[in-house]
């Protein structure tokens, strides 16, 4: 495997560690997102690599969780313990694969280990039985379109994708019933209904889309043959869920008034679990007329409704009238765009703009001195520029819809804590690159849920320490310089760093004669395994988490810090891009390297007076800059660059920032400001801290991005950490 793909072994690693952070004994939370996970890990020629051990375990992770979906299908306390041993292993497995070292040996009590006794599993009476157990009566689905009406609609607004996928990706099967990729597609698509079904507590959608899912997650196991019976069933449960939405989509456009819905989905569910089990599949039940529903409308406080029907009752309504009402209520008309084509679009644009500056800086061109050429090539910047904006500004979307999902998930585990906690959103309207709302999704889950289940004590507590009983989380976005920043802050009893301290030395992460200042101390729960909790909840105390969430925001180009006070809470500041794709840029020449900072970056720039340059015991040169004392980085020296001149008054000093610290840049030259184009460096510079990326200049060079967070933080920049000339 090549080291793409061993990468690819570790991210799907971690991704196994954040589904098992929400598990718990009895339930079936993280178990099918894990499964697929798994497989995904089963599809990577890892024992054809020659990696025995990693693929043994990998084989013994699927034994568990086949013993717990093929009974309860549900998670055990034993399951959980051995996938947790499981994913610390594979991280540390995964790094040793990447660094070409010896891989750890499997543990010899896994090999033993049984997280359920798979006998009880199969195609016995009793397991037929279980599976055939009469579901429960049809029951209407209510929303609060009051208090979840943005969330609704963007959730009835992506599932007609979700839709489109599960329809086309059957009549896929129907000819090709083994394409692994089309029937994980539609797995997909039913798991993402399931999910964001529950989150907005939309319970008869959720439960139909959990039993199709366990069904298609059966055929992906090749436990179960698609047959014609199963692609007409798995067609019914997509007419069900369209029937959902299409009412969902009148209700929420004001065509129909708020109310129950209700789809008649028990027959439908009867028949999964038939099949699922093995068993002989029923016939659909008949079903009352279609024009039942339409009149008592008015009279009955329920929409019934039918899914074999849905099909019927929409013929000759065009495919795109759900999205036509929905846009009418957002005041614009919606294209959905694949990303695919957006990000394309991005690139050219971006590659246009490259283009457009090297023909206006093209020597040849400078010479003609023509000034209707002049004139033209001005017009052409504009419109370039003007179309590099709005090109950018199609990738940025709100981080409303991420914040307002943290609402439940406060309710529900306070809920669950017997904790009175109160969430206050601030800065929805905050736009971010697209890829960074996504990723940042469950990195906030988790700090989220720490927040209310760490952080905020109990009421009891809470009123004997003088506070009122009712906690409060505050949840914020808001610019910073060239960052936007998400803001995490809690009135909770805050971080013991002595409780800190204590496991980190137990863990052996730092000496017990170690000093270390306030941050380094909050910076240690951070460190895989890390955790204070005095016993493990179903909520979380295992120590899997916080490292990957910090992982998985470094990957986006961004930083955590903490501040804390015991006994009067934490803030967590997550500091992030505006987005990944181009900055604006100040040019800067070290020699004859050229290299870019962010222009939100930086405060000022001046030419220094050998007056001006002190030295400090213990921290290096200083340059006082009306009346205070910043560090200096003479980026020379930093990049082992040969500069034009040493003297300090012969140079320009540049005073760069990042959140509350200041540092000034020695550099050569000042050549200009430009909006560029950030391009990946690849493997090569992937551990330089101090290189963001690279921008392929006016002129055809290419210029390094300098990362500002690490130049203000780091104490002492080697020329064998950041050398990239």
């Amino acid at each position: 495997m090549n080291l793409e793909q061993r990468n690819q072994f570790k991210q799907l690693v971690e991704k196994i560690s954040l589904e098992l952070v929400f598990a718990q004994a009895g339930s079936d939370s993280g178990l099918l997102p894990a499964n697929s996970i798994l497989a995904q890990l089963e599809e990577l020629p890892i024992a054809a690599s020659g990696q025995q051990g990693i693929a043994e375990a990998v084989t013994l992770a699927r034994k568990w969780i086949d013993g717990a979906l093929e009974t309860t299908a549900t998670f055990d306390a034993q399951t959980i313990k051995l996938l947790g041993e499981w994913c610390e292993w594979g991280q540390n497995a995964a790094d040793a694969w990447i660094g070409d070292v010896p891989i750890p040996a499997v543990p010899a009590a896994w090999r033993t280990a049984v997280s359920v006794p798979a006998a009880t599993a199969g195609s016995s009476n009793a397991g037929g039985a279980h599976r055939l157990a009469e579901p429960e009566p049809d029951a209407p689905l209510l929303m609060n379109i009051e208090a979840d009406g943005d969330l609704l609609r963007e959730f009835a607004n992506e599932s007609q994708e979700h839709l489109q996928n599960i329809e086309q990706g059957v009549l896929v099967l129907e000819d090709s019933p083994r394409d692994r990729d089309t029937l994980n597609s539609i797995f997909r698509a039913f798991h993402t209904f399931k999910g964001g079904s529950g989150l907005l507590n939309l319970m008869p959608m959720n439960r139909t889309a959990h039993e199709l899912e366990n069904l298609l997650d059966l055929a992906r196991q090749d436990k179960l043959q698609i047959t014609l019976e199963i692609i007409n069933i798995i067609l019914e449960g997509g007419d069900a869920l369209k029937q959902y939405i299409d009412e969902m989509n009148q209700q929420l456009s004001g065509a129909k008034p708020p109310g129950p819905i209700l789809v008649r989905t028990r027959d439908l569910i009867v028949r999964v679990r038939a099949a699922a089990a093995g068993s002989v599949i029923p016939p659909p039940a008949a079903v009352p007329s279609p024009s039942v529903p339409a009149a008592p409308a008015a009279a009955s406080d329920v929409s019934p409704s039918a899914p074999t029907h849905a099909a019927a009752d929409s013929k000759g309504v065009p495919a795109s009238s759900g999205h036509a009402r929905t846009a009418a209520t957002t005041g614009g008309a919606v294209v959905k765009v694949d990303t695919f084509k957006l990000d394309s679009l991005v690139d050219l644009v971006g590659e246009m703009v490259i283009a457009q500056s090297m023909v206006q800086l093209d020597p040849q061109v400078a010479k003609l001195n023509n000034q209707n050429l002049n004139r033209n090539m001005a017009q052409l910047g504009r419109i370039t520029k003007e179309l590099q904006r709005i090109a950018m500004s199609m990738r940025m979307v709100p981080i409303r819809p991420t914040f307002q999902k943290m609402n439940r998930l406060v309710r529900d585990v306070a809920a669950k804590q017997g904790k009175q906690v109160d969430l206050v959103l601030t800065g929805e309207d905050t736009e971010l690159d697209r890829t960074i709302v996504e990723e940042i999704s469950d990195p906030l889950v988790h700090m989220i849920r720490n927040a209310v289940d760490h952080g905020i004590e109990q009421p009891a507590t809470r009123t004997a320490a003088g506070k009122s009983a009712h906690g409060t989380i505050r949840l914020s976005a808001y610019h910073q310089g060239g960052n936007i920043v998400i803001q995490i802050k809690d009135d909770g009893g805050g971080l013991r760093k002595d409780k800190i301290i204590k496991k980190a030395i137990e863990n052996g992460i730092i000496r017990p004669d170690q000093q270390l200042p306030d941050k380094e101390i909050f910076d240690l729960i951070f460190a895989p395994g890390f955790s204070t909790a005095d016993q493990v909840t179903d909520i979380s105390g295992r120590g899997v988490g916080m490292d990957v969430v910090k992982r998985n925001i470094e990957k986006l180009r961004g930083k955590v810090e903490i501040d804390s006070v015991v006994g009067q809470g934490s803030v967590f500041n997550i500091y992030l891009p505006l987005t990944l794709a181009i900055i604006d840029g100040l040019i800067i020449n070290v020699g004859k390297e050229r290299f870019i900072l962010p222009t939100l970056s930086v405060r000022e720039s001046f030419r220094p007076t050998p007056q001006m340059i002190s030295t400090v015991h213990e921290r290096g040169e200083m340059v006082n800059v009306r009346g205070r004392l910043y560090p200096l980085l003479r980026l020379y020296e930093a990049f082992n660059i040969k500069p034009k001149s040493e003297k300090i008054e012969e140079g320009i000093v540049i005073v760069i920032e990042a959140g509350q610290d200041v540092r000034c840049l020695l550099v050569d030259q000042l050549v200009g400001k430009q909006e560029v184009v950030i391009k990946s460096l690849g493997e090569t510079f992937r551990a330089n801290p101090a290189v963001a990326g690279a921008a392929i200049m006016g002129d055809g060079r290419v210029g390094l991005i300098l990362d500002v967070n690490t130049l203000v933080r780091v104490r002492q920049l080697t020329a064998s950490l950041v050398r990239a000339a």
